[in-house]
């Protein structure tokens, strides 16, 4: 199956915190580590336990971006993905910025050509993909 979300991170399931209705899901994927927030309903079907193989998928809309090496504190998203700007691609009123993560992996996020100006964003600079954890889907091959 083809899908149109720009990012699909292949990796292992590292922990499952269940909850009630939801559980977080901690994926590794080379050095860094992608919660997702679904269900305990998806976490079962999909066979979702520690060890398995699976993928984090993420829409290029949700992913954030801020300037800078250092997590940041104080925000509520759980995944932080610092990295290295790779590429930026503008268009007429948004642009597609990609980080290469230290293991190799890249993450693309869509932001307005106006926040890659503001953030500094540039090639070769250093920079954070920010996504919240209920904007991860979670799916197995």
């Amino acid at each position: 199956m083809k899908i149109s979300a720009r990012n699909q991170l292949k990796g292992t399931v590292s922990a499952v915190q269940a909850g009630a209705v939801n559980g977080i899901v901690s994926l590794q994927v080379g050095d860094s580590a992608i919660k997702a927030d679904i269900t305990m309903e998806a976490i079962k079907e999909l066979g979702l336990a520690e060890g398995t193989e699976a993928v984090a998928i993420i829409k290029a809309s949700n992913v954030m971006f801020a300037a800078g090496e250092a997590p940041l504190a104080g925000i509520s998203a759980r995944n932080q993905l610092a990295g290295t700007v790779s590429t930026i691609k503008k268009g007429a009123v948004n642009g597609q910025v990609s980080l290469e993560l230290p293991d190799g992996n890249i993450i693309t996020g869509s932001i307005t050509n106006a926040s890659i100006a503001d953030l500094g964003l540039e090639v070769g600079l250093p920079a954070i993909a920010i996504v919240k954890s209920t904007d991860v889907m979670m799916g197995v091959e």
